[in-house]
């Protein structure tokens, strides 16, 4: 669970947020829980795409034809590497805009599988997430069983 508190606040500090502290009664995924999650997920849309920027930068300045196959080798194993990590990062921007949409639909916060609240704490460490804990850990049973 430490990881899981240390990832949720990496991605609260990178959004510039604090932790959402819900106000007794307050409804679940009220307009300001919205624009709290709405924050969230643009900051980290935005620290991603301005990291494929940097790389499209880096390697168009560090692209060299190196005379040593060597050198040349251990440069495209080195873009070739960053090129991996910014296309899960690409995929991942399409998944938080997906979120997006969803907060924009007012279909945000809620298990697909079950329809119950995710939970704003849960939310935090991954506001992408589609699955209750419950579902999740269902799925990744079943997941686990196929496989083996």
């Amino acid at each position: 669970m430490p990881e899981l508190k240390k990832k949720s606040l990496g991605i609260l500090a990178a959004a510039g947020v604090e932790p959402y502290q819900q106000k007794l009664g307050e409804e679940y995924m009220s307009p300001k829980q919205m624009a709290h999650f709405t924050k969230i997920l643009g900051a980290w849309r935005n620290q991603l795409r301005e990291e494929v920027n940097r790389t499209v930068h880096y390697m168009q300045d560090e692209a060299a034809n190196f005379p040593d196959p060597i050198d040349r080798a251990s440069q495209e194993e080195e873009f070739s590497l960053e090129l991996r990590n910014r296309d899960r990062e690409r995929r991942l921007i399409k998944k938080i805009e997906k979120t997006l949409s969803k907060i924009e639909e007012d279909n945000f916060g809620f298990c697909d599988s079950c329809g119950i609240e995710i939970g704003i704490r849960r939310l935090e460490a991954r506001p992408t997430a589609e699955l209750c804990i419950d579902c999740k850990t269902l799925a990744e049973i079943k997941e686990k069983q196929m496989q083996g």
